[in-house]
């Protein structure tokens, strides 16, 4: 592989305006709609292409249940402990409490309020 493997993210929900709210509450962030099919609602995170990372978005959609996936999806924060407060603030739940990684920082993992566990990464 010549880039990194993951180039995009979704987060599938049920209840858009709760997930949304949820979301953009726990990270600080404004979500913007994304696309323009009446049978698929997207919610896109901020993304810059020029920028390191991967973009993404939530979506809803019949037939795409949340929750109970096999895929996690880890956000970037500035100390994850912030981010797994505002989560249980915002309606989630804390699965896993922040803990060390070694050299390569630290993790929470949160369950949304759609039934989705996401993991929360930083560095301190």
């Amino acid at each position: 592989m010549v880039n990194n493997p993951v180039i995009w993210f979704e987060i599938f929900v049920q209840d858009m305006p709760r997930a949304k709210s949820f979301y953009e509450s726990v990270f600080q962030v404004k979500l913007e709609p994304l696309g323009n099919n009446p049978d698929i609602e997207m919610w896109a995170f901020p993304m810059a292409m020029d920028r390191v990372g991967v973009g993404g978005t939530l979506v809803k959609m019949d037939g795409a249940a949340s929750g109970q996936n096999s895929t996690r999806v880890y956000f970037s924060c500035k100390n994850c402990a912030v981010e797994a407060a505002l989560a249980i603030q915002y309606g989630g739940q804390v699965y896993r409490e922040k803990m060390s990684l070694g050299e390569y920082g630290f993790m929470a993992l949160v369950v949304d309020t759609e039934g989705n566990m996401i993991g929360l990464h930083s560095l301190e």
